[in-house]
């Protein structure tokens, strides 16, 4: 059987990222992705195109729009080499940081509970935006200027006093980064070339995003992620729909799969590790199919379903102003609403201006009557001028030119459950628990339309139809929580991962992809060191060695009034070293949050050292530097100890659950003088413990072992410090 270090299913936002890190870390990677390639020029557009573009294998369809109708909702995803950004609507928004919430469970409590944050994100994020090249839509620049539709929700913000931007696109305006924007302009490919043969264009608004790009202006993930993954030496393999995961002996997993058009098969390849990235719908249903095989799956699987608070409305006939949404990328700005909701402006290809018009029948039926009338009269006078008499026929195109999609998308209650019926995946959802969020976004959609002069609907949709499903494999602290960790690790099966939409705990309130893509990158990104480290270990005839970590909260202040906080995931790469070294040192990550230094702020290195040798034989200390920037980018460090010194028993929980703190001037280590700029002390409750003990975890060989003989130790310094008699 064909052997690997690393399988990915699918190619979108998870797939492309997972695959390029782990190609990029030298890693041998094989993508299976079910769908076929769509180079430039190849998207359907002719009604015979149009239909054959839909995905069922069973009926001999192998197209790129895969649709699912539930009884709760409609969703409309992507199967082709790129995924779901062959659709999507370019946005790039990162999740508020208010929105990373941990509350009640459902039903009955709050929203969702999230492992990771914002600043945990941050670096990532900042990675992401750069590969899929991220831009404001270039209003400002001359051939870009006369976008009506952008125009006059700016315009319709400033009169209700709502927070209006241009969210950065992933779309090409100019022809390379730092160039004059322009229509129609060829593309200069990066280093890494084109995975395609067919050149590119930037954006001349022709408002077909979510269709497929034929001018190749669009940044999808196969003229970036996935062109670099196979410029590193990604093999990717298009029409291959994986079927079956089962869990080899000794590590790693067999996949079973199938190829299409011709079809044949079954087939199967194995690897190390295998990262899950077929889209929410495509990676529930292969785990829930797979259950069997992977005994001790969390109850979890199935559920925190959600919809991103999706909803699409209309405006309808502006009498103050035309809007000509068929001219521009499809959304182009925002507008902002408390609670991580959003209100984007559509727009649709030329096309449709042509069916909306024909569609609308009322109107269309009387102007065929009056031109009949007309060239009755016309006969009579012998007017033989038809000019007047075909121009009121076409009409003034009011639907068309002066109508506007509006999307909408936020926080609404992740309280679905994906399951199977049979080998049919279904739903269990409602949007009634969401319809205070819903009533919340067509309430602004509607004053709006009342600013423009326009009507609202929402027909004929009337219900929820999203582009933007997640859920069914959520992350979360520990196994009663989740189905996989915040490293994206499914619980009890190592070397197994999620990295899309399936992953999300609750909505993500703003445009999905961004995130997804983020989280991938902090995935494959741990899990690429891991595989080399252990693979250059393996090379060299060394004993591979087994990792320990976990997470830690604490709170306290600073000065006494200066609230402060961190969350830190303490690792250490090597148990036996760790425990070996007098100083028992393991590297320390997260993030910490001072108002004083603007806010949550990303750790860029941190350290901490457990039961390190203290002043006296019977004295211990644990050691924290953690190295930051506060929100100016000026260079700090938290430093903070805890004594564990010689006393009665009572004393144990003080002791270890008292951080004494110091904040300091630049990035220092542990003895270098430094200016101080607060004291203070941090503590951790008896329910921060309570989840800490829960993040336990190890990676390599013989974890149980060694997660035993680093309890043996902390018990044992324990037990020196304040046992009887000491």
């Amino acid at each position: 059987m064909e052997h690997v270090d690393a399988v990915v299913v699918g190619s979108g936002f998870g797939g492309a990222v997972a695959a390029y890190r782990l190609a990029e870390a030298g890693l041998s990677v094989v993508v299976l992705e079910r769908g076929r390639p769509y180079p430039p020029g190849s998207f359907p557009r002719s009604p015979a195109q149009m239909g054959r573009a839909f995905w069922d294998p069973s009926e001999g369809l192998h197209g790129m729009y895969d649709v699912w109708s539930f009884g709760s909702c409609d969703s409309i995803v992507s199967s082709g080499l790129g995924g779901g950004s062959l659709i999507y609507a370019n946005v790039l928004l990162r999740k508020d940081e208010e929105a990373f919430v941990t509350e009640s469970p459902l039903p009955g409590g709050g929203y969702e509970n999230w492992p990771v944050g914002r600043a945990d994100l941050d670096p990532h994020y900042d990675e992401v935006e750069r590969m899929l090249g991220a831009t404001t839509y270039p209003i400002d620049r001359p051939a870009y200027r006369d976008t009506l539709k952008t125009r006059v929700i700016q315009d319709a913000a400033a009169e209700l006093g709502l927070d209006f931007s241009l969210p950065p696109l992933a779309v090409a305006f100019a022809p390379k980064p730092g160039a004059e924007p322009g229509l129609g302009l060829p593309i200069i490919e990066p280093e890494y070339g084109s995975l395609h043969p067919t050149g590119r264009r930037t954006c001349r608004l022709c408002g077909e995003c979510n269709i497929g790009c034929n001018e190749g202006a669009k940044n999808s993930l196969d003229h970036n992620y996935l062109a670099a993954a196979r410029h590193l030496g990604a093999d990717i393999r298009t029409l291959h729909e994986v079927k079956t995961i089962t869990p080899r002996t000794g590590g790693g997993y067999d996949i079973g799969y199938l190829q299409h058009d011709p079809l044949t098969g079954p087939h199967s390849i194995s690897c190390d590790a295998l990262v899950l990235a077929a889209g929410t719908y495509g990676t529930v249903k292969l785990l829930l199919s797979n259950r069997h095989a992977l005994p001790g799956m969390s109850h979890m699987l199935g559920t925190r379903f959600s919809g991103n608070g999706d909803l699409i409305a209309f405006l309808l006939r502006s009498k103050d102003r035309p809007v000509a949404a068929s001219k521009g990328p499809v959304i182009t700005s925002v507008v902002r609403l408390p609670g991580s909701a959003y209100i984007q402006e559509g727009g649709f290809p030329a096309f449709v201006d042509w069916i909306a018009e024909a569609a609308d029948v009322g109107d269309e039926f009387k102007r065929a009557v009056r031109f009949a009338l007309e060239r009755v009269r016309g006969l009579v006078t012998r007017d033989h001028n038809l000019s007047a008499e075909f121009a009121r026929l076409m009409g003034r195109g009011e639907l068309s030119d002066r109508s506007l999609p509006m999307l909408a998308m936020g926080r609404d209650v992740p309280d679905g459950i994906l399951r199977l019926s049979g080998d049919r995946l279904v739903l269990d959802w409602t949007a009634e628990t969401s319809d205070a969020y819903f009533d919340r976004v067509r309430g602004t959609i509607r004053r709006i339309g009342d600013v423009l002069g326009a009507d609202y609907s929402d027909a004929p949709l009337k219900r929820v139809v999203t582009v933007h499903p997640l859920g069914g494999a959520p992350m979360g602290r520990h196994v009663g929580e989740g189905v996989i960790d915040a490293d994206g690790q499914v619980f009890g099966h190592e070397g197994l991962y999620v990295a899309d939409g399936a992953a999300m705990p609750g909505p993500v309130g703003a445009n999905p992809a961004l995130t997804i893509a983020a989280m991938a990158d902090r995935l494959a990104t741990r899990l690429a060191d891991r595989m080399t480290t252990t693979k250059k270990a393996r090379l060299m005839g060394i004993r591979t060695v087994t990792g320990l970590s976990f997470t830690e909260e604490m709170r306290g202040s600073l000065d006494g009034s200066d609230p402060v906080s961190f969350r830190i995931t303490i690792t250490a790469d090597d148990v036996d070293r760790f425990l070996a070294e007098p100083e028992h040192t393991a590297r320390a990550e997260g993030w910490i949050d001072a108002a004083v230094c603007g806010g949550r702020r990303p750790i860029e290195r941190g350290w901490f050292n457990l039961f390190a040798p203290g002043e006296a034989p019977d004295r211990r200390e644990m050691r924290y530097l953690l190295h930051f920037r506060d929100g100016e980018g000026r260079p700090r460090t938290l430093a903070g100890t805890k004594h564990v010194e010689h006393g009665p028993p009572t004393r144990l929980w003080l002791d270890t659950s008292t951080l004494h703190t110091r904040l300091l001037e630049g990035h220092v280590q542990e003895d270098d003088p430094a200016k101080p700029l607060g004291s203070g002390t941090m503590h951790i409750s008896p329910s921060d413990l309570a989840r800490m003990l829960t993040t336990f975890k190890t990676t390599g060989p013989n974890g149980l072992a060694a997660l035993a003989r680093f309890g043996t130790f902390f018990l044992g310094e324990l037990w020196d410090v304040y046992g009887p008699g000491r």
